[in-house]
């Protein structure tokens, strides 16, 4: 048996840091502050470009379609961006679901 367990189905979402994205948490550790997400993104949103200073970011699409650079990617595609590394902007092309981890706190600059 895995020491933790989550279910996503127990989890409430809560409102992320832009308007039309929500995070539903599914672990937080408390050594690091870092977290495993799920990231609900409504269609039509832009992220701007932005960093994370404090945790490297890994991300990969469960469902969806998401642009980057005008490049669209869609389920199984996997991001990486190193902590203090500038990415985006992400757009939304329809609603996405991706399964994201903060290796440290999730900060947004």
């Amino acid at each position: 048996m895995f020491p933790y367990v989550a279910l996503s189905a127990n989890q409430e979402w809560k409102p992320g840091p832009y308007p039309g994205v929500e995070l539903l948490v599914l672990h937080r550790n408390p050594a690091t502050g870092g977290v495993t997400v799920l990231r609900r993104f409504k269609a039509g949103v832009t992220v701007p470009a932005h960093t994370h200073p404090l945790a490297n970011e890994s991300a990969y699409v469960l469902s969806g379609e998401w642009e980057e650079a005008g490049v669209a990617y869609t389920t199984g595609a996997f991001f990486f961006a190193p902590k203090g590394v500038p990415h985006g902007p992400h757009v939304a092309k329809t609603d996405v679901v991706s399964l994201t981890m903060f290796d440290g706190p999730l900060t947004v600059a």
